[in-house]
Parts: structure tokens; sequence; C-alpha cells
């Protein structure tokens, strides 16, 4: 039986995420002494999805059922979602969304020939009381109008504007000559949006994993 996927339902391979999770250590932050860095806003971009697919889960690498998995170097990535104390953020809708292996965006697959059937595009995450959020995704990759591969996200929350960023690969040589990301020009905030994509040790097909805490500006109102 299919299991639905929404932003209000953990996802079907939610113990993906919580296996990840668990093996990277991650630990509840407490009261900080001083506040920490919030993470840069980044501009959203003229590709969100115009229209959501029906899978919109925290596997971006398998669409509804589907055997054949998407072309693409695996990558896991999580994160915690936290206020400027350090405190998890709870009920933070994360979504991300970025180019398949081809370098097409989801919204962009009409009007191009080629793409990747198999690659979601697109996906979302409820964080819970530990903030915590978690995607099986593809390492991103640089295309004709982007030469540092990244990944969008956004976080949403009841009763207020989405905030958006997107997140970098450190090290990459396309960072060098991308708009978007030599348009932060303070260096605290060019890092906060830019993270190590590691391999993960003794795995078999080269996966890769990267954490990226996204610390707001505010602390949202329970």
């Amino acid at each position: 039986m299919h299991a639905p996927s929404g932003p209000g339902i953990r996802s079907r391979r939610g113990f993906i995420g919580a296996l990840a999770l668990s093996s990277a250590g991650l630990m509840v932050p407490g009261v900080f002494a001083e506040e920490l860095s919030r993470t840069a806003a980044v501009e959203e971009g003229p590709f969100y999805p115009d229209k959501l697919p029906l899978d919109t889960d925290n596997d971006l690498l398998i669409v509804n059922d589907a055997i054949t998995p998407a072309v693409g170097q695996v990558t896991h990535l999580s994160g915690r979602v936290l206020s400027p104390s350090g405190s998890p953020i709870r009920d933070a809708l994360v979504e991300i969304w970025q180019v398949d292996s081809t370098g097409t965006y989801l919204r962009a697959r009409a009007s191009r020939g080629k793409f990747d059937p198999n690659f979601q595009g697109f996906g979302r995450f409820l964080t819970g009381s530990t903030g915590e959020y978690y995607f099986r995704t593809i390492r991103p990759i640089a295309y004709e109008l982007r030469p540092a591969p990244h990944v969008h996200f956004a976080v949403k929350f009841k009763g207020r504007e989405k905030w958006t960023t997107q997140l970098f690969v450190k090290g990459d040589p396309g960072n060098l000559r991308d708009r978007v990301y030599q348009g932060i020009r303070d260096p605290k905030a060019k890092a906060s949006v830019t993270v190590d994509f590691a391999p993960i040790k003794n795995s078999r097909i080269g996966e890769l994993a990267a954490k990226f805490d996204i610390v707001l500006g505010f602390t949202p109102e329970a």
C-alpha cells in the first residue's frame, strides 16, 4: 500500500533519516552563552516548482514506489533548524529543490527535452522536537546559468513569510564564478551557507554526507 506524503506526515522512508542522524551523533543543543551566527538568507530564484509533484517526501532519489533510482552521487543531507539561542525549532517545514543530473529543474522540464524522470526534484520535511531534518538526494551540479552547484532551501511557518537560502558545496571551483555566491559579501554569511559534501567511510557506492544547520534570525511563536 502506498503511504501518503505531505507536510504533516512523516516520510514513509523516515527510518533512513533516523539512521543517518543517529549515526552522525547529533545532540539537541542546550542554552548557549552567546547567540549563534544567523544563516544567511539567499534569494529564492525563479525555479521553485509551479506545480508540486505528487511525491513530496524527503527521499528525492525514488519517485513514489518506482524501482529505478535517480542518477547522481547519493547524498545524505541533514541538519537542524535552530533559534538564535540554539534552541531546536519544531514544526518547521523545510523544503529543498535542485537540478537533476542533466541540469534540469522540475519546473523547467516542460521546456526541455532531456531530464531524469526518476529524480523527484523537490522534497519536504517537517521538523520534530529536536529540530532535525533529513533528505536523501544527489550532490548538486552546475548548469548553464549557475556555475556553482547548489541546493535551494525554504523554511516555512504558519503565519510567516517563507525564509529562503541556498546551500553551496565547499571548495567547488564554480563558486568563484557564481554571481549569487559572490554576491554574499560578508565572509561569515558566505561561510554559513557553504558546507562539506564529505565521502561516507566504507560506502560501497561513494555516498556523501552534508550537515547544514539553519539558524534563523527569529524564534517562531508557539
